[in-house]
């Protein structure tokens, strides 16, 4: 039998997710454009960009196949199953809760851009194919750092349900300070700045040199481009919200529909404070070269690995 009550929390998590990723990402461009003392788009840009991209035809490549055509849609409805299942807005389960648990959810964002890396090599164009492997070089220590994280803090509360973990850390403030779950935040906030395309590299946007998760997207046109975009937008927001509910700030969430609705603003006000954050980061770093991403993420990796080692030493 259906929870009407359960539902409704269910859909106002997965319609924040898709409606209000987007706008993140505004705020965050107009930020960055202020520090920079420029003008800078709307806060509403993204938006204004998908309309457009849903209005125009798409267009495919001669030489692409049905992967090219079909992986943004893949990749998108990956996207909402991870947002009906982690605490990206409620501090407990929900429908389809126990579809996955931490290593799962990690599992499906590899998926993700698994298949994006296909619809890559799929389009036929070398730009494509370049940044398709750049992405493949990275994500072997990006996806490492994802999981090893996501399976270290699965040791503190001897469970792999980030729920669970949530509670825990706010009915426990000291678990929160303990060396351990500080290198996981680190590790996993240096991953998100990787993931949201916020690591200062030079030649960054559409250049060849720069072409790094802007080159999957790189043949993508009309409604598939906006299908590609939006779902980035969610992936963004799915591994902040995770970054500040399980690791960053797990307090102020509150249960209930009412407790969803009132969460709303709790969660824009955690994703402005991130904000600030990534911008002053952003603005402040020095632009690094290319191949120094590994670097950068081999430095996570060693954190997340460290924290691994952490818990299993302590306890």
């Amino acid at each position: 039998m259906i929870d009407p009550a359960l539902a409704a929390e269910t859909l106002i998590q997965f319609l924040v997710v898709v409606l209000l990723s987007p706008l993140f990402v505004g705020i965050s461009n107009r930020l960055k454009s202020i520090v920079e003392s420029k003008h800078g788009p709307s806060i509403f840009q993204p938006y204004y960009d998908l309309r457009k991209l849903l209005g125009k035809e798409s267009i495919v490549p001669a030489n692409a196949g049905s992967v090219f055509i079909y992986a943004p849609y893949a990749a998108f409805a990956i996207y909402c199953l991870i947002a009906i299942v982690i605490p990206v807005l409620l501090p407990e389960p929900v429908y389809f809760t126990a579809t996955v648990d931490f290593l799962g959810g990690g599992l499906l964002f590899g998926l993700a851009g698994f298949i994006k890396m296909l619809a890559a090599m799929d389009s036929g164009n070398n730009f494509s194919a370049l940044g398709a492997a750049r992405v493949a070089s990275f994500g072997v220590f990006a996806e490492g750092t994802l999981i090893t994280v996501f399976f270290a803090v699965a040791l503190i509360t001897g469970t792999n349900n980030p729920y669970v973990t949530n509670s825990y850390l706010v009915a426990n403030p000291g678990a929160y300070l303990a060396l351990a779950h500080v290198f996981a935040t680190v590790a996993f906030l240096m991953l998100f700045i990787f993931e949201s395309g916020r690591v200062p590299v030079e030649s960054t946007g559409l250049m060849e040199l720069g072409m790094v998760d802007d080159a999957l997207a790189y043949e993508y046109s009309g409604k598939l481009l906006a299908i590609n975009k939006w779902g980035s937008y969610m992936k963004q927001y799915l591994l902040g919200s995770v970054l500040l509910n399980v690791f960053l700030i797990p307090w102020g969430l509150q249960t209930g529909v009412l407790g969803a609705l009132f969460d709303v603003p709790v969660m824009i006000a955690k994703w402005l404070l991130l904000i600030v954050l990534l911008v002053i980061i952003e603005t402040t770093l020095a632009k690094m070269r290319l191949f120094k991403i590994q670097d950068y993420l081999s430095i996570a990796f060693s954190l997340s690995f460290l924290f691994l080692i952490l818990n299993v030493v302590v306890t």
